[in-house]
């Protein structure tokens, strides 16, 4: 074998792992975020919001997600779930101004799980990016997801950014719509109800309503398009030799 087919190879093969390191670490590195469904919203009407995530801290089970509610906010309803137990700290208006989710088994990273918010965004809020601060506590440590991003940056460059929901016009249906739960409920602890829950690793429904980010996606994307061109130019590069 010449000189020239092994530079051939070796630049073919340092592609080819160039890429498929991109396509394994992308996903990675976007897993390690708390995510929110959907990530749009109209003012003026109740929107179910569904925070995802399927990690720890570090490799520590989660025990807590506090979720603080910003300004904007008309409405907050917790959903119930048989994986968590619910409580609220009230404002004077009634409206909690934080809700927190206790694991009732904690969770362990590399699982799926889901809480849930039906939030009406006030139309103050019309036109303006709302985000939701979350304090997760694990068995050992807790991650602050509160960072937003600056002017110039965007969610990758922050360490711990908090799910940002796109809030639009005010629904032209006008009122509120449709609020689930039950929002007069005890303001302290909320009772949790069997939905068919696995309590070690979150509800079938919150594991349903997970949605893969699809940075990831076009990250792989790129990655295999980036090893085909590769493989391509080697090819290219060693006919030209022959």
């Amino acid at each position: 074998m010449t000189r020239s087919s092994l530079r051939t190879r070796a630049r073919l093969s340092a592609g080819i792992l160039a890429g498929a390191a991109l396509v394994l670490a992308a996903p990675l590195a976007a897993s390690a975020h708390i995510h929110v469904t959907p990530e749009e919203s109209a003012a003026g009407t109740s929107t179910r919001l569904a925070f995802s995530f399927s990690h720890g801290c570090e490799d520590s089970p989660t025990t807590s997600v506090a979720i603080t509610i910003p300004e904007g906010i008309d409405g907050v309803t917790p959903v119930l779930d048989g994986a968590w137990t619910i409580s609220r700290d009230l404002g004077s208006d009634g409206i909690p101004t934080k809700v927190t989710f206790t694991a009732v088994n904690p969770v362990e990273s590399g699982v799926s799980a889901t809480v849930a918010l039906d939030v009406i965004f006030a139309s103050s809020a019309a036109d303006t990016a709302v985000a939701f601060p979350i304090r997760q506590t694990c068995v050992i440590g807790e991650t602050d997801w509160s960072e937003v991003p600056a002017d110039g940056q965007s969610e990758d460059d922050l360490a711990a950014p908090a799910p940002v929901v796109a809030v639009g016009a005010v629904s032209a249906g006008g009122g509120h719509g449709h609020q689930s739960g039950d929002a007069d409920g005890d303001a302290d602890a909320v009772g949790a109800t069997d939905h068919g829950t696995d309590h070690a690793g979150g509800s079938d429904a919150g594991e349903a309503s997970f949605a893969p980010d699809a940075l990831p996606l076009w990250l792989s994307g790129g990655a295999l398009a980036a090893s085909v061109a590769a493989l391509a130019i080697a090819i290219t590069g060693r006919r030209r030799r022959d």
